[in-house]
């Protein structure tokens, strides 16, 4: 068709083209596009459609015709090329954004005939008949060019014309619900208002009950796809709090229906999440209490005509409402103006109905599974709400329950939890689950330092009933709920330190059973704090035990130490992990008062023979090099003026503060563990330190002088905020802070230089070493090379016999010369040679043959009478034979 000519024929006033013509060839133009429209001729038809929307208020004839276009827009659109949907973008974009414009012209029909165009955008359906040439638009394109149009935007700026029409009402949400699929849309839909405008209009009449549905079903879409933080700060006005209050106790009061319980519970899940907003008016209009009130109406009786009839009933959707209440309990209670409310309603009694062992013979409305989430439930929010509401804990026993609960838990019984729901986990075939929330719970409460609270627990027996569970855990195997179980050990552990500290009376209740299981703790193989499971978290609550529980006690100190502590705590330091150093260190400097701990520091040995000094001094260069503190190779000081500078207080410019206002250095020393390992060696004396190095030494030299080095690091601070500060000292104290300033740097010097005859001393010592040894390793090179000149010598006598002349020659001659020169009188003279003998060895009465076989000896038994009593054996041992000595032989000594 001519779209043109319709165009110019619209565009024409009325009185030249009458009003049946234009109308004719309108309905020409929707019978030839009956199919689809092209996107090439997209913006020439809308053209005549925002035309016909113009001449509606005066004509409204051209409603139908309107509608009809509207219509074949939800029809798929048509592309003669590949390249149309990039090429047609924009017209197809502003050509939806009219769609929103035209919800503005007050005509029903035309209004739910653009929402049902809309809803077909997102129920796309191939062509019903072929069209040569053209080929149908990608289903998503009209969704895209929907985001890119805005059209969202407009389509909740036109509800607010609707608000006495309630089908173009529900058609607009119907729209709104498909168009908050899209994250772009919901972003778009938040700028326009849509949560504030949609949530007002909540409780507006409607038979068909559709506009409930519809507009939390967009309000949830929102909270999920756009910003959740803006969302809750349109919903956070009286108007729609007090709305969804309205809302919210119908559907508890008269909702009975599958339908309408799963309803109640959505409005309740987005009432939570507005009330995570402090600033949300929940009390001012009156929610709050009404929460409270379905809250604990099944646990305590109440009169209010709210709750006078209502029931909760044993299906999903009444125990999914239980646990939101509970639920938005805690949320609630953050806001410290809703206590009073937790009083009136009381709150902790209705949740300490929970804590107790499960009664089998009663008959209650929920199932055991559900009996047993509740309750978990129960005492989780028990954690939060508890500590709120001290009095009214004590008031209803609430120490005697837990602890009647806890003994219960720890008991071997055939009660078993189904462990199937989140608080659950873990719990399945034990009681761990009730256990790990009561220990919370429990923790909750000793953390409050109260002291009313944890007398009262003390004086109940707490401390001896937790060591027991904690024996119990220690007891059972490695099962699956590993990290559940190190947990209830941890928070044991925990509760335990928050009773003891600063009382000598419970420490010496948690006595030797106490420190037995610290020690088990201790003694846990260091691979396993790799593992993610909860060791480390253990261990950090076994040294706070170590600390609170331990610590003051000398019976418990004593039988510590007894136990080897000492040894177990420089074993984990030796682990050399940074986040146990400063704690144990902490430790260390407070058991080195006892004058029985520096013997068993000194006795420790590590790997590689590792003593405890030794330890210490690497700790500390460690953490000089993270620090940054200017060191030379040898660990010589570099910077006399400022030896203890690190790196971070060097970029740090010194500013004037107030004198009730700690300064770089002072915060220094607790920043770092530098001042814990002065503190253990300044208690060790710093003399007679076992396993020292050189290198040990050299370091030990600037730890002996820390305190003084600190001193005067924050006499230079002071001296550099004078200056800052412009202020002139009085001659005494500028003499005084330059004399303080100087001895600093004298004694950076006087260790600098000890340093060095220290290092040039073992430098000495080292190339003597080192002398040493090459001295012993030549003479064993010429030890060597004699005995290979003395066999050479041999070889050659037994091989050679000139030479053997020779040598027999030489060693005559040394005999004679061996004699005396003149010979005595009456001296009788023996012979010291043997005749004939050929040999260049002296020789005796008794020659050794090593070379000689065992069996011709006869072996060890050859010389004694029981080798004669043995049948000889291939040979046997040799027998004794007496030799008579051949007469005339004299025997001679030589002289």
């Amino acid at each position: 068709m001519d779209l043109n000519r319709i165009i110019k024929l619209l565009e024409e006033d009325d009185k030249d083209v009458s009003e049946e013509k234009q109308l004719k060839y309108i309905k020409k133009l929707t019978h030839c596009y009956q199919n689809g429209f092209p996107l090439r001729d997209l913006a020439q038809i809308f053209k005549i459609l925002s035309l016909c929307a113009e001449k509606i208020e005066k004509q409204p004839c051209f409603v139908e015709p309107a509608s009809e276009i509207i219509k074949l827009c939800g029809l798929p659109f048509l592309k003669k090329k590949v390249s149309d949907e990039i090429t047609y973008t924009e017209d197809t974009a502003n050509s939806f954004a009219l769609l929103g414009e035209l919800m503005k012209i007050p005509s029903s029909k035309l209004r739910i005939q653009i929402c049902k165009c809309i809803v077909d955008f997102y129920h796309a359906e191939p062509l019903k008949k072929h069209i040569s040439g053209y080929q149908q638009v990608s289903s998503s394109f009209k969704i895209k060019m929907v985001e890119v149009g805005g059209l969202a935007k407009a389509m909740v700026q036109s509800a607010l014309l609707l608000e006495n029409q309630l089908v173009e009402k529900l058609w607009v949400l119907k729209v709104l619900q498909h168009l908050s699929t899209s994250g772009v849309n919901c972003t778009l839909m938040v700028k326009a208002q849509a949560a504030s405008r949609i949530c007002a209009h909540l409780n507006d009449p409607d038979p068909s009950g559709q506009l409930l549905f519809r507009s939390s079903e967009v309000l949830w879409n929102l909270l999920e796809k756009s910003s959740k933080e803006e969302i809750i700060q349109q919903l956070s006005n009286l108007e729609c709090l007090l709305t969804l209050k309205e809302v919210f106790k119908n559907l508890v009061m008269r909702g009975h229906s599958h339908y309408e319980r799963q309803l109640r519970n959505d409005i309740l899940v987005i009432t939570t999440i507005i009330a995570q907003n402090p600033g949300a008016p929940m009390i001012e209009c009156g929610f709050t209490r009404d929460l409270i009130l379905f809250a604990t109406f099944n646990e305590v009786k109440s009169q209010n005509p709210l709750v006078k009839s209502l029931k909760l009933f044993n299906c999903y959707e009444d125990f999914e409402l239980k646990k939101l209440l509970f639920n938005i309990i805690v949320i609630l209670c953050k806001d410290l103006t809703t206590v009073q409310l937790l009083i009136d309603g009381k709150v902790i009694l209705a949740l300490l109905t929970y804590v107790k062992k499960p009664e089998r013979l009663k008959i209650i409305e929920w199932s055991a599974a559900q009996y047993e989430e509740l309750q978990l439930h129960a005492i989780a929010t028990l954690s939060s709400v508890a500590p709120l509401l001290i009095e009214e804990y004590m008031s209803c026993h609430g120490n005697a329950r837990i602890l009647a609960f806890l003994e219960w838990c720890g008991h071997e019984d055939s009660y078993f939890i189904h462990g199937n729901s989140f608080h659950g986990t873990g719990g399945r075939g034990n009681k761990f689950a009730q256990m790990r929330y009561t220990l919370r719970l429990l923790r909750a409460m000793v953390y409050l330092e109260d002291e009313t609270v944890n007398k009262d627990l003390c004086e109940r027996g707490v401390i001896h009933q937790l060591i027991e569970i904690f024996k119990t855990m220690m007891s059972r195997p490695a099962e699956k709920e590993e990290a559940i179980a190190l947990e209830i050990q941890s928070d044991t552990l925990l509760i335990l330190s928050g009773l003891c500290e600063n009382y000598i009376q419970r420490k010496e209740m948690f006595g030797t059973e106490g420190v037995d299981i610290v020690l088990h703790v201790m003694k846990t193989d260091p691979k396993n704090l790799q593992r993610g499971l909860g060791y480390n978290v253990l261990l950090f609550s076994t040294l706070d035990s170590i600390w609170c529980c331990i610590l003051g006690c000398y019976s418990s100190e004593d039988y510590f130490l007894e136990k080897e502590g000492i040894f177990l705590l420089l074993d984990i330091l030796a682990l050399n992990q940074k986040k146990f150093c400063n704690l144990i260190l902490g430790i260390m400097v407070e058991f080195c008062d006892n004058p029985k701990t520096s013997a068993h520091v000194n006795a420790w040995r590590g790997k590689k023979d590792l003593t405890a000094a030794s330890l210490l001094i690497k700790l500390w260069r460690k953490e000089e090099k993270e620090l940054g503190v200017k060191r030379d190779k040898n660990g010589k000081i570099v910077d006399t003026k400022r030896p203890l500078f690190t790196s971070f207080q060097e970029e740090q410019k010194i500013v004037p503060l107030p004198a009730n206002c700690p300064s770089i250095a002072v915060m220094d020393v607790a920043e770092n563990i530098r001042a814990k390992i002065y503190a253990v060696l300044d208690k060790l004396d710093f003399e007679n330190l076992p396993g020292l190095s050189a290198e040990d030494f050299v370091t030990l030299c600037i730890i002996h002088r820390y305190l003084d080095f600190k001193i005067g690091e924050i006499w230079t601070e002071v001296s550099e905020e004078i200056k800052l500060e412009k202020l002139r000292l009085v001659t005494v104290d500028e003499k005084s802070l330059h004399s303080i300033i100087a001895a600093t740097e004298n004694i950076g010097k006087m260790v600098a230089s000890l340093q060095s005859e220290m290092i040039e001393n073992q430098a000495l010592q080292d190339v003597q070493n080192e002398q040493r040894v090459y001295a012993k390793i030549q003479a064993t090179h010429k030890q060597r090379d004699q005995a290979h000149k003395s066999w050479e010598n041999f070889l050659a006598r037994t091989s050679n016999a000139k030479t053997l002349k020779k040598a027999k020659r030489l060693q005559e001659k040394a005999i004679e010369s061996s004699r005396y020169s003149k010979r005595p009188q009456n001296a009788i003279f023996h012979q010291t040679v043997i005749k004939g003998l050929n040999t260049t060895v002296t020789s005796g009465q008794v020659v050794t043959v090593e070379s000689t076989p065992t069996r011709l000896l006869g072996g060890p038994l050859a010389d004694t009478d029981i080798a004669l009593k043995k049948l000889p054996i291939r040979g046997g041992a040799l027998q004794k034979v007496k030799v008579k000595p051949l007469d005339g032989l004299k025997k001679t000594v030589p002289i």
